[in-house]
């Protein structure tokens, strides 16, 4: 009986050692509004929730956890184009007085999609487009990029997808493929180049700097950017190495596929938003290892940290995922110190 019992305790815990993601029953997640459409960026504050729309509005969530969609009047239609719409959106470090956000759009020149970076002013009800910052950023049917994030020292950056022609990813004259940065003389400058669809940005309390990138077919990756560096697409993806050209800190691998996109730091570890992999990835970037996944609630878009608490939002209307009644969905993580 002994030996029985020593041998099923031994198969216990063969099986355990097997779980890649620790099971966290201690993480759950409380909803503060429903109904959201197709939401691509998350931004607040410090009372309203602030959500683009990839139609073309901005819903706006205050504490009584109502939403409001607001519409955002801008210069050129939207384009219907894959993956494309109203993505990335951030409001200026100095909201509350300036009443400016920043947005990233693609719309239709000539008949062929294009990227577009500009500013809108907020009139407590509705968002207008105000300056045109970068224009005519040749896209293609898809690989838009278009993250939108303020960095600790308040410059604006912003993640180009390489338009579906990898070549533009090592195209020094060609923004796609490319992460910019505004510079003082309001011009963007290319921070780093060699990257196919990347859509998240985040900073560490020591003000390194992070992006997520989709792969081809699978080899996601998060790596580490720093300026002028070359990060291989489509020279290199995934493990493979070249001198000159940097590795990621970590990526999928070549049998599963992540398709990140927003991300943010939360009590030290890095929280990405997961699509095709319908989860958040909680990352340690000292070890540079995923410690948890948080999955059952379809394909995630972005993540936000207030300091206190995480939120994220679904994105299960963009046609690909599985909607249910109440999608899509911000969320408040609960559990997740």
């Amino acid at each position: 009986m002994e030996r029985l019992l020593l041998l099923f305790f031994l198969i216990i815990l063969a099986g355990c050692t097997k779980e890649t993601y620790p099971v966290q029953n201690h993480v759950s997640a409380e909803k503060i509004v429903t109904q959201l459409s197709s939401p691509w960026s998350i931004d607040n504050d410090g009372k309203y929730f602030f959500i683009s729309e990839k139609g073309g509005t901005i819903a706006k969530v205050g504490q009584n956890q109502k939403l409001k969609r607001e519409n955002v009047y801008l210069s050129a239609p939207l384009s219907g184009a894959a993956e494309s719409g109203l993505l990335g959106f951030v409001l200026d470090k100095n909201f509350h007085e300036s009443r400016m956000a920043y947005a990233y759009y693609t719309y239709d020149l000539e008949g062929e999609p294009v990227n577009r970076i500009v500013t809108l002013y907020y009139d407590e009800d509705s968002w207008h487009e105000k300056d045109i910052l970068l224009d005519s950023i040749q896209s293609g049917p898809f690989h838009h990029g278009g993250r939108l994030a303020l960095s600790p020292d308040n410059f604006l950056y912003a993640t180009i997808g390489d338009g579906a022609n990898p070549d533009s990813a090592q195209n020094p004259n060609s923004f796609n493929g490319k992460i910019l940065r505004l510079n003082e003389e309001n011009t963007f400058e290319i921070i780093s180049s060699g990257h196919r669809n990347p859509q998240g940005l985040a900073w560490d309390e020591n003000g390194v700097m992070y992006a997520s990138e989709h792969g081809q077919f699978a080899n996601d990756e998060v790596n580490v950017i720093k300026k002028g560096n070359n990060y291989g697409w489509p020279i290199i993806e995934g493990e493979k190495s070249k001198v000159g050209m940097e590795m990621p800190l970590l990526t999928s691998g070549s049998d599963e596929t992540w398709a990140p996109s927003g991300m943010t730091f939360h009590n030290g570890l890095l929280y990405i938003a997961a699509l095709r992999g319908e989860a958040i990835l909680v990352i340690d970037t000292k070890s540079g290892e995923v410690i948890k996944k948080i999955e059952g609630y379809g394909r995630i878009r972005d993540v936000f940290s207030d300091g206190e608490s995480l939120y994220f939002i679904t994105n299960n209307t963009d046609g690909r995922g599985n909607p249910s009644a109440e999608d899509d969905v911000l969320y408040r993580l609960v559990g997740t110190s």
